[in-house]
């Protein structure tokens, strides 16, 4: 029994108690009633249900007046006042609980509008990392020693986005009873029940089938070995390692930095130091970029069942992002000695990789959701602008002159 004092300084008594599956709430005043309001009934199957869902019925209960009790209440000295019950009656819920309970436990039929189709592919794909994915293919593909040729170009670019797209659905594929789990990914095609898992394949093979065809006889064999190991490596080695070792950052780093190989091999046709440095670069950027946003998500990985650093080694979590931050120094000061750009780019590429690094190292000793943010929404500005500056410090191929042209 609990006292509570109204505004107008009156008192009034609540009695809890609970009967029949059902929570009733009394108040005990001049001229109040006795209210219940019942406990959801477990849900039935939804084959068994057999009324209509339209159908909604009020029922009313009578329960037999409680004894008046007398309380004495000290509103002022030497006044006393008994308080009766007079009357009670039950409510049985609201309509709108009730319909929302009816619709509940109905079958409802997946329906899939044409319309719809392309934005849920779009997702299910993850067009927005498959448009990273393309641009560094691009980036490498640019930065690569030779003509500029722009059919093998576009054959590279849509047969990548093509690969991207089909590991994309392939790991949602997979992860269906996780990401239900998760408020980061519970909106997905697949847990929402908008596609149908066996459409979700059949997309996934529409793409990966032409993607590595257009790769392999439109570019070169090695471009389309590379994208078909990719595709493994993400979906068969990535996708499961990720609820079993934190290594899975390791080797979801590697599928990172394909892509720009790709665009390298895609025009000289074969793997050289030019080729690794664009992939270290790719590799070393994922490190802070990921960590940051995981270390905001732990919650949430951790309920999907994911073995992630920032869940389980928080502290080798910021540690690794802060290494990996200032490799991208070393890494941009050896481009100009391997002839990719000219010795501008490190000078010019330093102002932001210090920043990134001293965002890094801020993350590392501050260890709070604040830092973590910052690293991650620099570190998707940082790469593009860095690729950026690697194509405008681009080292040119040696002319005819340079070479000292041939003796007349």
């Amino acid at each position: 029994m609990h006292l509570l004092r109204s505004t107008n300084k009156q008192w009034i008594t609540f009695r809890h108690f609970s009967f029949l599956k059902r929570m009733y709430v009394t108040q005990l005043n001049r001229g109040l009633n006795q209210q219940a309001k019942p406990k959801p009934e477990p849900v039935a199957a939804p084959f068994l249900e057999k009324t209509s869902s339209g159908h909604v019925k009020t029922e009313l209960y009578d329960i037999s007046p409680l004894l008046p009790p007398t309380i004495s209440l000290p509103r002022k000295p030497n006044e006393k006042e008994v308080i009766e019950l007079e009357s009670a009656s039950v409510v049985e819920g609201s309509i709108e609980m009730e319909k929302q309970m009816k619709e509940g436990k109905q079958w409802k039929e997946m329906k899939l509008h044409v319309d719809d189709l392309p934005g849920i592919l779009a997702r299910l794909s993850k067009i927005k990392l498959t448009a990273l994915v393309v641009s560094t293919t691009s980036a490498g593909f640019a930065l690569a020693p030779g003509s500029f040729d722009w059919p093998c170009f576009l054959f590279t670019v849509a047969g990548t986005g093509l690969a991207s797209c089909a590991a994309n659905s392939i790991n949602q594929f997979f992860e269906v009873p996780f990401d239900s789990n998760m408020n980061r990914t519970k909106n997905r095609p697949l847990v929402r029940g908008q596609i149908s898992p066996l459409l979700a394949v059949s997309f996934a093979t529409c793409c990966a089938v032409p993607g590595i065809a257009l790769l392999t006889w439109g570019v070169n064999p090695l471009t389309g070995a590379l994208g078909a190991f990719n595709i493994v490596l993400y979906t068969c080695c990535y996708t499961p390692l990720k609820r079993i070792s934190i290594a899975n950052t390791w080797v979801g780093a590697v599928v990172g930095a394909i892509p720009p190989i790709m665009g390298w091999t895609a025009v000289t046709g074969s793997l050289d130091a030019g080729a690794f440095l664009l992939g270290g670069i790719l590799y070393s950027w994922q490190f802070p970029h990921f960590n940051a946003l995981s270390w905001g998500l732990r919650e949430d990985y951790s309920r999907g069942g994911y073995c992630m650093m920032s869940v389980t080694h928080p502290g080798l979590c910021r540690r690794v992002a802060l290494r990996h931050c200032l490799a991208l120094v070393a890494l941009s000061t050896a481009a100009p000695i391997l002839g990719i750009t000219t010795w501008t780019f490190p000078v010019i590429s330093l102002p932001i990789n210090l920043y990134i690094s001293y965002l890094g190292f801020r993350f590392y000793t501050d260890a709070d959701r604040k830092s973590s943010r910052k690293l991650f929404f620099c570190s998707l500005w940082h790469l593009p602008l860095l690729l950026l500056l690697m194509l405008t410090c681009k080292q040119l191929p040696p002319t005819e002159c340079d070479r000292g042209g041939p003796e007349s």
